[in-house]
């Protein structure tokens, strides 16, 4: 039982250390935060890429909505990299004034295809926006993100929210978006420190980005290694509340246990090859923003950790019920399932969000299962379909 408790005790200051984390930037994201704006009128040379793999379904729907974007039409370029396509897909898409470059690879990668479609382009543009294939910006996204390069920022990310609400699964995907928005991004941004990247929605100094990207091939989480060598560099990440960008919801358990497992392989993945780099660079430059993102590569997953939590109070509620063990592990629990209330939007709290929390257990018990599979998980690009909706104005 010593040796038990030795271990507990462990693993508490552990979790303590993850719940004081998620609780304190959920509590600090709901202190408003007013991003930094620029008198200057000057209007930046975009490049809006929209990669997309055998995403026939979606993204002619999605190119011509980016093209309806209020900015002005000759400063900014649609470019679709379109990987696997249809040839009628490819023929209607180049119907369209937008530009199209075809890609192919042995093993298709999101990192691979942007390089590619950069390496065709000429050094006109001055901006670099990156989407998902079933992307909808909100009309004004392209000024936002303007106004915020014209303030002097490098990178900014913009406010990726649910595009369809249309199942329990789609409900808890979006709120567990806009948790990682509370903590992630606007926790972050109050006290100064950098907004997460997302994988779409994101903004770029151009050469910055295509410099960058040069150094990366990585088969998922590309968004995490961009990151963390932005962050290594001290480059600050901008967040844009206001600069909406649509994103479509998984609708099924599970795609969203699999999309969980890719994340999750990516998690692991930068965390043993930044975590003591960016301890080095806390101790001997002072990074912060560099180390707090590693640190975030060492969280356990969302959904698993409550679970664990929960098991390890119900144990030892069996085995030594008065034991301070025991009131450690319900405190923890408690103050978890509180981050994630704290982080919620109230736009979100409806009868929909109840109806997703029954999904929880299935959610859980998937992705646990999951786990077992994470060796091989960041070996192979792992691809989500996406379906034809339209966005659901909650924002």
């Amino acid at each position: 039982m010593q040796l038990f408790n030795i271990i507990q005790w462990i693993l508490i200051i552990y979790s303590t250390s993850v719940v004081l984390f998620l609780l304190g930037y959920a509590i600090l994201g709901k202190i408003p935060y007013h991003p930094k704006h620029s008198t200057k009128k000057y209007k930046h040379k975009i490049a809006l890429f929209i990669p997309g793999y055998k995403e026939d379904e979606v993204i002619v729907s999605v190119a011509q909505k980016a093209l309806q974007l209020d900015y002005p039409k000759d400063k900014y370029d649609v470019i679709v990299i379109a990987d696997s396509f249809k040839p009628d897909t490819i023929a209607a898409l180049k119907s369209l004034p937008i530009k199209v470059i075809e890609v192919s690879f042995e093993k298709s990668t999101k990192a691979r295809a942007l390089n590619k479609a950069m390496s065709q382009l000429s050094s006109e543009y001055e901006i670099a926006l990156i989407l998902d294939a079933d992307n909808v910006l909100k009309k004004d996204f392209l000024n936002k993100i303007n106004d915020s390069f014209n303030a002097g920022y490098q990178v900014v990310q913009g406010h990726r929210t649910a595009k369809n609400l249309n199942t329990p699964v789609a409900v808890l995907d979006a709120a567990s978006e806009e948790i990682n928005n509370t903590i992630y991004s606007l926790g972050h941004r109050v006290i100064g420190l950098s907004s997460r990247l997302v994988g779409s929605g994101m903004a770029f100094n151009y050469p910055l980005f295509k410099n960058t990207m040069a150094t990366i091939d990585a088969i998922g989480g590309f968004d995490k290694e961009l990151e963390l060598k932005l962050l290594k560099k001290k480059i600050k990440i901008e967040y844009r509340h206001d600069a909406i960008c649509y994103d479509e919801k998984v609708h099924q358990s599970d795609s969203f246990a699999k999309q969980r497992m890719r994340w999750l392989s990516a998690q692991y993945y930068y965390f043993k090859h930044y975590f003591f780099d960016a301890l080095k660079d806390l101790v001997t430059k002072g990074n912060i923003d560099y180390f707090d993102k590693a640190y975030q590569m060492m969280l356990p997953p969302r959904l698993l950790f409550p679970g664990f939590l929960f098991v390890l109070f119900a144990v030892n509620l069996l085995i030594q019920p008065g034991h301070i063990i025991t009131w450690f592990w319900v405190s923890l629990f408690a103050g978890n399932i509180l981050s994630f209330f704290v982080a919620i939007p109230s736009w979100l709290y409806n009868k929909q969000l109840l109806e997703a929390f029954m999904k929880i257990p299935s959610a859980f018990f998937k992705i646990f299962m999951a786990l077992f599979k994470l060796k091989d998980a960041n070996k192979s690009y792992i691809h989500t379909p996406h379906t034809n909706f339209e966005p659901e104005n909650h924002l």
